[in-house]
């Protein structure tokens, strides 16, 4: 009969140990959202907050909105790369070398 009771017990305690836990975080790996770095962390990662969940983001400082592609998802916190900063497009980091193309050609004509 003892033994009976410790089965059943061993049965309960795996249960809740086991794979029968929920995930509560708002995101998922792969999901892309925009955050708003909080603080900085004792490692030097920024800190953003989705519904009271924790992700870290390499990279940020406190007060710069990013976009963030999530890279890890645990039970408490998640990781995230930055994908994307706040007024800054594709097209403004490419004026740069069409002005140094435009450069190249106008010294070509003269020469």
């Amino acid at each position: 009969m003892r033994r009976e009771r410790n089965e059943g017990f061993r049965d309960r305690d795996e249960g809740f140990r086991g794979g029968n836990r929920q995930s509560f975080a708002p995101v998922k790996v792969g999901d892309e959202v925009e955050v708003t770095i909080e603080g900085v962390g004792e490692k030097g990662d920024g800190i953003a907050k989705i519904n009271r969940f924790v992700i870290f983001v390499a990279g940020t400082k406190q007060g710069e909105t990013v976009k963030v592609r999530i890279t890890k998802v645990f039970r408490k916190v998640g990781f995230g790369e930055v994908v994307g900063r706040e007024g800054i497009s594709n097209a403004t980091e490419e004026q740069p070398m069409e002005a140094e193309e435009s450069t190249d050609q106008e010294v070509s004509e003269e020469v």
